[in-house]
């Protein structure tokens, strides 16, 4: 579904913050660290010190902008288009994940991924 990267966070929203079971986990790719927070903690920072209410909603509208940008981009762009948009996103990831990943997260099998990596190499040399 996504990568978190650095400074980034990772959750599945719907379960957090209405209830009830997470249909995703978190599988952490590299060492790093990990909070946990429950939602009725939270609520009481919230209550207790106004700024990480704006932080959090800051959190949420950017990460809502970019699971829409990827629903858009999966339906709209082709393999290719979505492989460059996702070397924007994520300049430095691909030598840190697995190929399949990548290739699940742009909805190719891992075949057409070395295709696409494949040519734009040879885009990038002549």
């Amino acid at each position: 579904m996504q990568f978190a990267v650095e400074n980034w966070w990772v959750s599945d929203y719907l379960a957090y913050y209405k209830g009830g079971e997470s249909i995703f986990f978190v599988e952490c790719l590299e060492d790093c660290e990990l909070m946990r927070v429950r939602k009725e903690d939270l609520e009481g920072m919230f209550l207790s010190l106004s700024i990480t209410e704006t932080y959090f909603r800051l959190q949420l509208e950017n990460a809502f902008a970019a699971f829409q940008k990827r629903i858009l981009s999966s339906l709209n762009l082709t393999a290719k288009e979505r492989y460059s948009q996702f070397i924007q996103i994520y300049p430095d990831i691909e030598q840190r994940v697995k190929n399949y990943q990548i290739a699940s997260y742009l909805g190719i099998t891992p075949e057409s991924l070395s295709r696409l990596r494949k040519n734009r190499i040879a885009s990038d040399e002549s």
